[in-house]
């Protein structure tokens, strides 16, 4: 009896030191749980570990170091994807869950892609322009072939186009949401020509609209994640 209770005890004892094991390994292999997002009004999402407000600039801590940004810059903070506390709602509009994948996928904020979309096409699916630009985010031929696209008016291939462009426009022009927008509109070398947003009306006007647009969203975003 002795010792079947021994045995017993013993085997406890390993059972509990496996479980310690365990909690130090996943604590170990998986930093990223505590990890964030810095979801910026250019629309870039920056990786975080950390941060900190001082007045009216914020210290974001990332593995390449620290970086200080105005507070009002940023628009939230997100937490690590794959570690959500709680399900976040989808954007409230069309081919919202193309538009989250696409963003995610290019680690930029949602709300810009949706934002150019409104201005663009206006949700539209089968929009042509003048120009021959095509689509939800009115890709132009060159622009779809570039970015392998088979089916311009597929909706999820002309969203995932579009945010790869609208990605590689922000990382051009260092994170300045005027200036990638400004390209994603005039061109890229309209841009490089003046060194700011063209002096086209119809650009300064697609800029203002985008950006409005932007913050329109992300505060309807906000609202709809909010705790009631």
């Amino acid at each position: 009896m002795r010792s079947i209770r021994r045995k017993r005890n013993a085997f406890q004892v390993a059972a509990r030191r496996c479980a310690i094991l365990a909690a130090l390994w996943s604590a170990l292999v998986a930093p990223g749980a505590r990890a964030e997002y810095a979801v910026l009004q250019s629309g870039l999402r920056l990786h975080i570990t950390a941060y900190e407000r001082t007045g009216d600039t914020l210290r974001l801590t990332m593995a390449g170091g620290l970086l200080e940004v105005p507070v009002d810059s940023v628009i939230r903070i997100d937490p690590e994807d794959t570690f959500l506390p709680v399900k976040t709602k989808l954007l409230d509009v069309p081919f919202a869950e193309f538009i989250g994948e696409a963003a995610r996928a290019q680690g930029i904020a949602p709300e810009l892609v949706a934002s150019v979309i409104a201005v663009e096409s206006n949700f539209n699916p089968r929009a042509v322009s003048a120009r021959s630009a095509r689509g939800l985010m009115q890709l132009m031929p060159e622009t779809a072939a570039r970015f392998g696209v088979s089916n311009v008016f597929d909706p999820r291939e002309n969203i995932n186009a579009g945010t790869r462009y609208l990605k590689e426009l922000l990382e051009r022009y260092n994170g300045n949401l005027a200036l990638a927008l400004a390209a994603y509109n005039a061109g890229p070398d309209k841009v490089e020509q003046f060194r700011a947003v063209p002096p086209y009306r119809e650009t300064r006007d697609y800029v203002r609209r985008v950006t409005s647009k932007l913050r329109v969203t992300s505060k309807a975003r906000a609202a709809l994640n909010s705790p009631r």
